[in-house]
């Protein structure tokens, strides 16, 4: 059976709580013939919490609201300026395992990068994807700390990743920063990791819209997402 490419579906600027419900929702009264979808939408201001997060790790949110979780994950942010992409996936029908499934979603990160000619890296045991901040458009390979190095030296994360698996079927998803207000990072160790810079598009130098990023990675993503 030939499985098609994830629907795409056009959100805009939406809150996160109601997408949140509405993700369960399909999830949890999709058939094993219901179409895989791919929803991008931009959020309104808010901090996710995932299922590992320690509260400790929000140090000081303010009038922006936290939102708790089933995803993977520790806390991140979420706002205008950002790509937010949540593939809806029925991995047993796609044919590929949660392993590959997070590869081929840091691979569509990497890819949307690649054109306009930055470099993404993936750090061991950190998901998401990474540049470094010295010269974004080098594209050597990293060489890793050295032992009990900073894994992190010389690198600003510009995309966040936690999913949620249910039944084979994912929700939640990617989140890729294009041109955002970043202050809302200082007040949370994002991801769990204490002084991790994050930084987005625009201010390592790229100027694009978030139209079209958006265009690029959701052709990416569904490319790489088909069986």
């Amino acid at each position: 059976m030939t499985v098609p490419a994830p629907a795409l579906h056009w959100l805009g600027r939406v809150d996160y709580a109601p997408t949140y419900e509405a993700m369960q929702r399909f999830t949890a009264e999709r058939l094993p013939h219901t179409p895989d979808q791919l929803w991008l939408c931009e959020h309104a201001p808010v901090f996710t919490q995932g299922l590992a997060g320690k509260a400790d790790h929000v140090l000081q949110p303010g009038a922006i609201p936290v939102v708790a979780t089933n995803r993977g994950g520790q806390v991140t942010y979420h706002g205008p300026g950002q790509v937010v992409a949540y593939p809806l996936i029925d991995l047993r029908r796609a044919g590929y395992f949660v392993k590959e499934y997070v590869y081929r979603l840091e691979e569509a990160v990497i890819r949307t990068l690649r054109h306009w000619d930055v470099t993404g890296h993936r750090v061991a045991s950190a998901p998401g994807i990474y540049v470094r901040l010295a010269n974004p458009f080098d594209h050597a390979a990293l060489t890793g700390p050295q032992p009990g190095g900073d894994p992190f030296a010389g690198l600003g994360k510009i995309a966040a990743l936690g999913i949620k698996v249910h039944r084979h079927c994912t929700y939640h998803g990617v989140a890729l920063n294009v041109a955002m207000d970043l202050e809302p990072y200082s007040r949370i160790n994002p991801c769990g990791y204490a002084g991790l810079r994050t930084v987005d598009l625009s201010t390592i130098g790229v100027s694009a819209t978030w139209d079209d990023v958006a265009q690029v990675f959701a052709h990416q993503l569904r490319a790489l997402l088909t069986p």
